[in-house]
């Protein structure tokens, strides 16, 4: 491999060995930055960014040290990778470690918060450095090939993702390869071969690394990778080792410590990266005997503790009882809901097999009249449905555990986790499906049904717990300001065997919200009010939404550690954005706490105060917020 190649333009992306001696002898063995003398390491840059058009030519190169490079990096990369924040700066920690102790550095990003950007970056760095010649991604899925393959394109590096170990090599037009975990670890010595040299391996979802029979793909990937020269570790969610570590991991107490760690919190307080997410917890009653028994347990899941709830929710999952059928109901209610917003909102249900998968597909069928999407992991087609879906305005797409981590559907804003899987690494992935923003504008609260089971509900409970602190942060950073300023206008300077009998129709358990859950008694005075109320609230008023008001406005949570304080802003603009941000917040929590659209809301407050968001001074945004804690209050 020589460099990363970009077949449009017909040239390679890094310079070879006789131009990196060129450009150290123009510039005397100095940066042309600094003027410091060039260390093992130097970076040899395009003067005209190669992302922009500029040539791998000793015409428009320099030799330049990493910290110049960096620097100059901050502006360069950003424009064209669109870094956010949190990549730059473990971007900089990265390469100020030196690729981190032996080579290895482990990052731990929230799902959505751009991964895979992160490493192609740092890949592309190493290619610059002349650190690198070849780039190894390893998947936990099949599908995450052809993804990584593409991510990859856009950025300018050829990565073959339909390369088998009979292959053998890797092909001269290629800048490195995608494969999974079990390949590799059905071939170690081959990978051994193939990355002996100058070459960075990505661990996507490193985790997985502990997966396999009798748990050897971690001694595999030692072997396979331990003489590569760089290994970059990525995950979506923290993770320990109780069992066997997974190799080129740092470990303290059993826990991975991650090189930098950029969570859920994090990632919703910066804003423009996740959205909150609130969970409505369904109970119901489930009935089953043991192989060989007569006798029938009945018992509802809210009740359920460690021995009962395998087969109390694999009863209520099954597809013959009354609770999936009725759950799917709720869940499409909702995203008919949030179809009035956003109208190619998408909804999933994560199952737990192929054979639950198709059965739900018909019950959704019955209940839509539309076909749902089925992906599942022995389809060789799954990777292009679940793109089609991506694209498309289908409304519903089921899939089994496969499409839990990586998978890319923005327009996701209903989830339905009806797997058996009680994990929290799994319960976080598959959140992370419906959390990505779609941008500044986006206002969606996501909505993930779960079975009113511990742990699920304490799952539930923790991620509410983190929206609701950073949304009283970001609250309390912006009436400091509106305080401080004076004058708003004024810019400032294993289940066992069972017999499954059946299943009641699911019915609210509780609604997980601002890390508190909305029992059935509050529910039932809900429906109470909303029959008393008549037409005086919208029809598509429901009472899980009404129930929900009642409890909006508690007491906050403990605030989670959170970086450093957001800097003073100094310009109106930067404040604006604040308030405006924190004004979306809101109406997604009044959006929900109503069962109205966003648009009802913000159509509301145009009315009153004459002016719409896009263009109110600041004076009538901070009119605006406290507008919205009113209207919160009265939900109380």
């Amino acid at each position: 491999m020589t460099g990363v190649s970009d077949a449009s333009r017909g040239q390679r992306r890094a310079f070879n060995s006789a131009e990196r001696v060129a450009l150290y002898l123009a510039a005397d063995g100095r940066c042309s930055g600094c003027g410091q003398l060039l260390a093992p390491g130097w970076h040899g840059d395009h003067m005209q960014a190669w992302s922009k058009g500029g040539a791998t030519d000793i015409v428009n190169g320099q030799a330049l040290c990493p910290n110049c490079n960096l620097k100059k990096g901050t502006a360069s990369m950003a424009d064209a990778f669109g870094l956010r924040e949190w990549q730059q700066e473990a971007r900089e920690r990265y390469h100020g470690r030196n690729g981190g102790e032996a080579g290895n550095f482990l990052v731990v990003a929230t799902p959505g918060a751009g991964k895979t950007t992160f490493a192609l970056t740092i890949a592309q760095d190493l290619i610059d450095q002349g650190t690198i010649s070849r780039l190894v991604v390893v998947v936990p899925t099949a599908h995450l090939r052809r993804q990584w393959a593409e991510a990859a394109h856009r950025k300018g590096v050829q990565l073959d993702d339909t390369f088998v170990n009979k292959s053998g090599t890797v092909g001269s037009d290629y800048d490195g390869v995608v494969v999974t975990y079990q390949a590799v670890a059905s071939s170690p010595l081959l990978w051994r071969k193939l990355t002996s040299g100058r070459a960075l391996v990505v661990f996507d979802e490193i985790h997985h690394a502990g997966d396999g029979e009798n748990l050897t793909w971690g001694q595999a990937l030692k072997d396979a990778f331990e003489l590569a020269t760089r290994r970059l570790l990525l995950s979506g969610t923290p993770f320990r080792s109780d069992a066997k570590p997974i190799p080129f991991v740092y470990y303290e107490n059993g826990r991975a410590v991650p090189g930098y760690n950029y969570d859920y919190g994090m990632a919703l307080a910066d804003g423009g990266v996740v959205r909150p997410a609130v969970f409505p917890a369904m109970d119901g009653e489930s009935k089953w005997r043991r192989s060989g028994e007569l006798a029938t347990t009945s018992i509802t899941l809210a009740e359920t503790d460690e021995k009962t709830v395998p087969p109390a929710l694999r009863a209520a999952l099954d597809w013959n009882g009354e609770w999936i059928p009725s759950v799917l109901t709720e869940a499409h209610a909702a995203l008919t809901q949030a179809r009035i917003d956003t109208p190619d909102a998408g909804g999933l249900v994560v199952a737990s097999d192929q054979s639950a998968a198709r059965a739900y597909a018909a019950i959704l069928e019955r209940i839509t009249g539309e076909r749902p999407a089925i992906a599942v992991s022995d389809d060789p087609e799954a990777s292009k449905i679940i793109k089609a879906f991506a694209e498309s305005t289908q409304q519903w797409i089921i899939a089994v555990q496969m499409v839990a981590e990586g998978v890319d559907i923005p327009r996701l804003a209903v989830g339905v986790y009806a797997s058996r899987v009680r994990t929290q690494m799994f319960f976080i992935q598959v959140v992370g499906r419906f959390v990505r923003m779609r941008g500044d504008e986006d206002e969606t609260t996501a909505r993930v049904f779960i079975p009113s089971i511990e742990p699920l509900l304490s799952y539930a409970r923790d991620i509410e717990k983190t929206v609701d602190a950073v949304l009283a942060d970001e609250e309390k950073r912006v009436r400091e300001t509106q305080e401080s300023e004076g004058d708003p206008d004024e810019p400032p300077s294993l289940i066992p065997t069972i017999e499954v009998i059946g299943s009641s129709v699911a019915r609210h358990h509780a609604t997980i919200a601002n890390g508190e859950a909305i029992t059935t008694e509050e529910k039932i005075r809900a429906e109470a009010v909303l029959s008393a109320a008549g037409s005086a609230l919208p029809r598509s008023t429901t009472p899980e939404a009404v129930a929900l008001i009642l409890r909006l406005g508690g007491q906050a949570a403990p605030a989670p550690e959170q970086r450093d304080p957001t800097p003073t802003h100094t310009t109106l603009s930067d404040r604006k954005k604040d308030v405006r941000r924190l004004i979306k917040r809101k109406v997604g929590k009044l959006s929900v706490a109503r069962g109205v659209p966003h648009s009802h809301i913000h159509s509301e407050m145009n009315q009153r105060l004459g002016n719409k968001i896009t263009d109110a001074p600041l004076d009538s945004l901070y009119k605006r917020v406290d507008l919205l804690d009113g209207w919160l209050k009265e939900e109380e």
